[in-house]
């Protein structure tokens, strides 16, 4: 089981090699998952969330390779 931490954008930016503008309109498509406050000026993401989009972005690809073999 995995411990509950939160990614901050830079990291949320590194691991998904989507840009902050990216991000933001998925998030905002209901495509990637919501950030959650962390204080006044700071936002974050939990990183079970950001694997989750991950996940489901690869199982995506496979599924889509598979259709076209």
């Amino acid at each position: 089981d995995m411990a509950l931490r939160i990614m901050r954008l830079t990291e949320v930016k590194a691991v998904t090699g989507l840009s902050k503008t990216t991000i933001y309109r998925f998030e905002k498509e209901g495509r990637f998952p919501s950030r959650v406050s962390l204080g006044e000026r700071s936002v974050g993401w939990f990183e079970d969330d950001v694997e989750t989009f991950l996940l489901s972005l690869k199982q995506t690809q496979n599924a889509s390779m598979n259709a076209h073999r």
